[in-house]
């Protein structure tokens, strides 16, 4: 899957540049035009990077600073571009991971997009679930032992299917089988974040250092078939 990635101007120059450098590197970008529409799509929406117009778009300072602080993008990347009324260090204090000011040199934006982009797969790779069906076993908080079945996956936690009514709150032990020529076991203690009638969101909190890297190879994996898959359609 193409890295996502929002971008708040209404600067025609400055996002053809954007534009232009995302696409040579497999980065699909949204845009939005005002800093109202930006605050709300980054409210219930995750993005892997982000670039903000802080100055050329009424409000940008404050979406800067409200998407930083949203539940969905609090670990996501931000660019902040200035043009002269904010400062570098304001911009860094609310929460830019990197900042360019205008006018924009295009060796500079590339040389910032070099160190930017692996930091936008890395949240992509943490926050993207891959769907996956893999039995997964718990204990509850009364001890008791059972199976369902895994939704998605990510780094960062996954989905379980309810299948038959199934009480479990807080903090719980989770166990799967990680698909291999040799499965390997995966332990990690998990919070259940949210639920539903028919599936319920876990995020890791504690993994068994054994089993981290089989996890990334695993995710990996996930991964190198999604491309395959999305390579095969656009050449269908």
């Amino acid at each position: 899957m193409a890295l996502n990635c929002l971008v708040v101007t209404c600067d025609s120059a400055l996002l053809g540049e954007i534009k232009a450098n995302f696409s040579e590197r497999g980065a699909a970008v949204d845009l939005r035009q005002d800093s109202a529409s930006a605050i709300e799509l980054a409210s219930r929406r995750h993005w892997d990077g982000l670039i903000v117009d802080c100055d050329d778009v009424t409000g940008g300072v404050e979406a800067l600073s409200k998407v930083r602080n949203s539940r969905s993008n609090r670990e996501s990347l931000i660019i902040a571009v200035l043009n002269g009324s904010t400062s570098t260090e304001r911009a860094l204090d609310l929460g830019a991971n990197f900042v360019l000011c205008k006018p924009i040199e295009a060796s500079r934006l590339r040389s910032v997009l070099d160190i930017a982009i692996p930091k936008m797969e890395r949240e992509h790779r943490r926050y993207f679930r891959y769907d996956i069906n893999v039995p997964v076993r718990f204990q509850n908080h009364l001890g008791q032992s059972f199976t369902t079945s895994m939704k998605n996956v990510s780094e960062g936690g996954m989905a379980i299917r309810l299948v038959d009514p199934v009480h479990l709150k807080g903090v719980v032990p989770v166990e799967f089988d990680i698909p291999s020529v040799e499965p390997r076991a995966f332990r990690a203690k998990a919070d259940i974040v949210w639920s539903d009638a028919f599936a319920m969101g876990l995020r890791f909190l504690h993994i068994e250092k054994d089993c981290e890297v089989a996890l990334q190879s695993w995710l990996s994996s996930l991964e190198a078939q999604v491309q395959f898959r999305d390579s095969i359609e656009r050449g269908s």
